[in-house]
């Protein structure tokens, strides 16, 4: 069978490559064999002692490890519900979270958005780690808090994670403003309510920042607008406890 051009080509380059390679193992069993005659000739060079001079060790002591008050990651390895702002004197949980703090696993957490299934995707993309929530009641408002953080072995999802919520809440006419001390943290209130058929018109605002590996959301929801002032206080006090 006549072989074509391309198939002639590539055996060429193979023994090309076959042919190179003897004559490199040729050369060196050459050059070796010389080198063993020219040491041959030479008077022996003495070793080197094998004693060598001991190096001083460098004085002081080592640092001593960061007390957990100050350690983050002490503090964020462990119990996270106990990062969770504690509600204020004279709040109460709701009903349906008598116990104030919950644990979201992944399909809990998927729930919370409106389209569930693509929310499971993106949080195994993202490497969930773990997530906590609060909600008390207080003086006509539902203060709702989540962390959500991240094993963050591939990217820093928790940045992505706080950047996403704050593009959905810029979507919706707003007032916004920095979280004070978080870098690129926002608080926002809404400037019309939410309507829908059967239940009364809400007011809401929300913030949302992020320290290392965990991202913070914070909403609060009532039949009277939002002050700033509660919204930025929530966010700020929660972002001291990270």
């Amino acid at each position: 069978m006549e072989r074509t051009e391309e198939e002639a080509g590539r055996r060429r380059r193979g023994r090309t490559a076959a042919l190179i390679g003897t004559a490199l193992v040729l050369g060196l069993v050459a050059g070796t064999c010389t080198g063993y005659l020219v040491q041959a000739g030479r008077t022996p060079t003495p070793l080197p002692p094998l004693s060598q001079p001991v190096l001083a060790q460098a004085r002081g002591q080592a640092p001593a490890p960061l007390p957990a008050s100050q350690d983050r990651r002490v503090r964020t390895d462990g119990d996270l519900r106990e990062l969770l702002l504690k509600k204020p004197r004279g709040a109460k949980h709701t009903e349906w979270l008598k116990d104030g703090v919950r644990w979201l696993d992944l399909t809990a957490l998927a729930e919370t958005w409106s389209e569930p299934g693509e929310a499971f995707g993106d949080l195994v993309r993202d490497e969930l780690r773990r997530a906590v929530m609060t909600v008390w009641e207080e003086d006509g408002y539902t203060v709702e808090i989540r962390l959500t953080q991240f094993r963050q072995e591939e990217y820093t999802a928790a940045t992505d994670a706080a950047d996403d919520a704050q593009r959905w809440a810029e979507e919706l006419p707003n007032k916004n403003w920095a979280i004070p001390g978080t870098g690129n943290g926002r608080a926002y209130v809404m400037t019309e309510p939410e309507a829908e058929p059967g239940f009364e018109d809400q007011y809401t605002a929300e913030a949302h920042a992020w320290r290392g590996d965990i991202a913070m959301n914070v909403w609060v929801t009532g039949l009277k607008p939002v002050p700033k002032k509660k919204i930025m206080d929530v966010a700020e006090r929660q972002m001291e406890r990270l």
